[in-house]
């Protein structure tokens, strides 16, 4: 039985469904940009472009080809943000709901929505639970709960909501205690990024740049899970600072903060801090605050902020800095979500196994779009459904109430 992927950006919950034995048929997501290099890193999913909110459940069950056993996905979170504006109008805010009404559609035996912590706030939790009141008593919740990426073995501290439902037809709630057994004590940055430093540099690849490990030795063992077979990975491009820049880094201490552009230093032997994506064109290019590498004086590169989040070497972002940092920053740890997965795995009976998702050799490809800062977003605009289509009104009656 199939799985699919809605709002998939650039993988990081695929692929957590993957290595925990799941297959995943297809993903949808409106951004070209953000999921540029998903056909490249899964080969077997079907990618298609679309408008989730003009989506079917039968639509998505007949380009699955067979039944729908799972849907998961992380909406658009902007609307909910607690650094953002949360402004109850914003539209994106209505895809939460689109999420829950396809399920209710498809009726697979699980979901998975991931989101900020803030849609468990007060102005938010109302369109949570409209969503959720979609599905009636048909699935027995986990959730909404917070769960932190570093506490399932990531480098990084990245806590977010989680709504978990499974079909009461085929068994309870998951629980803590399910999601216990996959607990891991947080892996450091050391662990996650030390072996990448002195890389040799390769020829690009259709406009990505490509590097080769050169350090000797075997390496720890939240590292050698990450580390492709001959080494090789892309996105290692160094930032070049100015130096009054770079000499105002060198006065950062590891955990402290640049006072200036609230850069925070990494610590060897902690977590990353959560690794935000910044805005595209259409949304002001606004840049998320990258952290500083742990000795040197400078932000971390597209490959260090990947290991961080749980990516391994061989997965693709985009060519540019820019978006492969808006890629990372807008996906799910991989490691957090096999361990959702498995635990989902456990409860339905399904068998999973212990092998590793394997990517398939890199071929020459056109290198994927290129989106400037300097011009206007070039995609078409969403045209949403009004929130009383999907049975809600939840921005109307939040902005009367205020």
């Amino acid at each position: 039985m199939a799985l699919v992927d809605l709002f998939c950006c650039s993988g990081g919950f695929s692929l957590g469904a993957h290595n925990a034995g799941f297959r995943v048929a297809t993903a949808y997501d409106l951004d070209p940009i953000l999921t540029s290099s998903f056909e490249g890193n899964f080969r077997s999913t079907k990618l298609i472009e679309a408008n989730v909110a003009q989506l079917s459940g039968a639509t998505i069950t007949a380009a699955a080809g067979e039944r729908v056993q799972g849907i998961f996905g992380g909406p658009p979170c902007q609307g909910f943000s607690d650094i953002g504006r949360r402004d109850v109008l914003d539209p994106r805010r209505q895809l939460l709901g689109h999420f829950f009404r396809i399920v209710a559609e498809t009726d697979p035996d699980f979901f998975v929505m991931e989101n900020v912590k803030g849609l468990a706030y007060e102005d938010s939790r109302l369109v949570l639970d409209e969503g959720l009141a979609m599905l009636g008593d048909r699935y027995a919740l986990h959730g909404p709960v917070i769960l932190d990426a570093a506490h399932f073995g990531a480098a990084t501290r990245r806590r977010r909501l989680f709504v978990i439902g499974m079909r009461r037809s085929r068994c309870d709630a998951l629980s803590d205690a399910d999601l216990d057994s996959f607990r891991r004590a947080p892996a450091t940055v050391r662990d996650a990024i030390s072996d990448l430093s002195g890389a040799r540099k390769l020829a690009d690849m259709a406009g990505f740049d490509r590097w080769k490990i050169a350090k000797r030795g075997r390496p720890n063992g939240y590292a050698s899970k990450l580390r492709a077979a001959d080494g090789i990975f892309t996105g290692n491009r160094i930032v070049q600072h100015k130096p009054d820049v770079a000499e105002r880094f060198g006065g950062v201490l590891q955990g402290g903060i640049d006072l200036v552009g609230r850069h925070p230093r990494l610590a060897w032997d902690g977590q990353c801090p959560t690794l935000r994506a910044g805005t595209g064109s259409d949304r002001g290019s606004y840049q998320a605050v990258r952290p500083l590498h742990p000795d040197e004086n400078r932000v971390i590169t597209v490959r260090e902020a990947a290991r961080l989040q749980g990516f391994p070497d061989a997965h693709r972002f985009h060519p540019t800095i820019w978006h492969s940092f808006r890629m990372i920053g807008n996906s799910v740890s991989p490691i957090i979500a096999e361990a959702i997965f498995r635990a989902i795995g456990r409860k339905l009976e399904v068998a999973t196994n212990d092998k590793l998702f394997t990517y398939l050799p890199v071929v020459p490809c056109p290198a994927p779009p290129h989106e400037s800062m300097d011009v206007t977003d070039q995609r078409p605009p969403l045209h949403l459904e009004p929130p009383e289509a999907l049975g809600v009104r939840t921005a109307q009656r939040l902005s009367a109430a205020r």
